[in-house]
């Protein structure tokens, strides 16, 4: 994650390479070259469907050589290096390898949304309306646009004391703010972060843990536990809170703040989640209100089935965060229109989405 661009690319390739020793014979695959579909979740200017530049690392990546040069030809080169005759026909985000998933499933698909250990989403947009293309000849009317999401910012998000500090002490200041108060990366900090304000304003918590201030030793699976823990006496949070931070024999009451804390942070992600989904499907028309130009009003519309891919841990393993985010999309939309808005999940994205891809492209 941190030393050079061949290392990352020759671990890839290597493990690719033991991947098709392991697949065998029996794959009736010919021996002409084979195509491949290249997940990378970075933030690429893609420069044609198996080519694009690095514009910066995240979520922890720092190899500073590879930022400005073309992802796909340093795997190609890894793989002629390991001597396999594979050739990358499509470099994805896995955004879009969950739309293809999700597509191939079900053609009403207009947009994928990763919520894991980070946060992204990308959406099928008409030409006409990405200022980018303007000037570019297209083959279709259509093209999928990665949002990179996880770095919107803007002075309506409701930060707090602990976002700003979490953001100035993380390895990428001021960068992926959006990203920061809803992914899985992040959440458990948030929490770590207001128990140990809690704990130094009050004796709730008892003597004071170091290790209340080691930043993200309490991760977001774990929290998820202490919040949806439903003993009566919340023996799941008195274990985690013992096990991560060492405070032993915490009374009740306190237990009960613990899971709030959780509660909060958690249904502000989800609720800032539904609100990005929402204002993609009000950009596409797609919100019960005709699209941003549309001058008709909401009576007159008949809205369309509308599904969502979702893809992530964070979505998938966390009912309370679904159901937050849920509960925010019938609140904003209406629950008329928020009956056709169908969020689905979809599993390997990265994979199979990918794989589709390359595969639609070579033939």
């Amino acid at each position: 994650m941190t030393s050079t661009s061949e290392d990352l690319f020759d671990f890839i390739a290597s493990s690719l390479k033991e991947f098709i020793a392991k697949e065998g014979d029996g794959s009736n695959i010919s021996q002409d070259r084979r195509e491949l579909g290249f997940t990378f979740s970075f933030p690429v200017k893609q420069m044609s469907v198996s080519s694009g530049i690095l514009i910066k690392w995240t979520k922890g990546f720092s190899i500073v050589d590879m930022v400005g040069r073309d992802v796909a030809a340093c795997l190609q080169e890894a793989l002629t290096r390991k001597g396999l005759d594979m050739r990358v026909a499509a470099l994805v985000n896995d955004t879009v390898g969950t739309l293809a998933v999700g597509h191939y499933h079900d053609p009403d698909t207009v947009a994928a949304i990763i919520i894991g250990t980070g946060t992204n989403a990308c959406y099928w947009e008409r030409v006409d309306a990405i200022i980018k293309c303007q000037g570019l000849l297209m083959t279709s009317g259509r093209m999928v646009v990665n949002m990179e999401w996880g770095n919107f910012w803007s002075s309506h998000l409701p930060r707090t004391s602990y976002d700003i500090d979490l953001d100035a002490e993380s390895p990428n200041p001021n960068d992926q703010g959006f990203e920061k108060m809803i992914s899985g990366m992040y959440l458990g900090d948030i929490v770590r972060r207001v128990i140990l304000k809690m704990s130094l304003e009050s004796d709730m918590f008892g003597p004071i843990s170091p290790k209340l201030s080691m930043p993200f030793i309490m991760r977001t699976p774990l929290m998820s536990a202490m919040h949806e823990d439903n003993s009566p006496d919340l023996r799941e949070v008195a274990r985690i809170l013992n096990d991560i931070f060492e405070i032993p024999d915490i009374p009740l009451k306190a237990r009960k703040f613990v899971v709030k804390v959780c509660d909060v942070v958690t249904r502000r992600a989800a609720r800032l989640a539904a609100a990005g989904i929402v204002g993609i499907l009000k950009k596409i028309g797609r919100d019960g209100s005709g699209g941003i130009t549309g001058g008709r009003s909401r009576s007159d519309m008949k809205m369309r089935r509308t599904v969502v891919a979702i893809e992530g841990g964070l979505y998938s393993k966390y009912a309370l965060f679904r159901e937050y985010l849920r509960e925010a999309l019938n609140e904003i939309l209406g629950e008329d229109i928020a009956k056709h808005v169908i969020l689905k999940v979809t599993e390997d994205g990265s994979g199979i989405g990918a794989a589709l891809l390359a595969a639609s492209y070579s033939s």
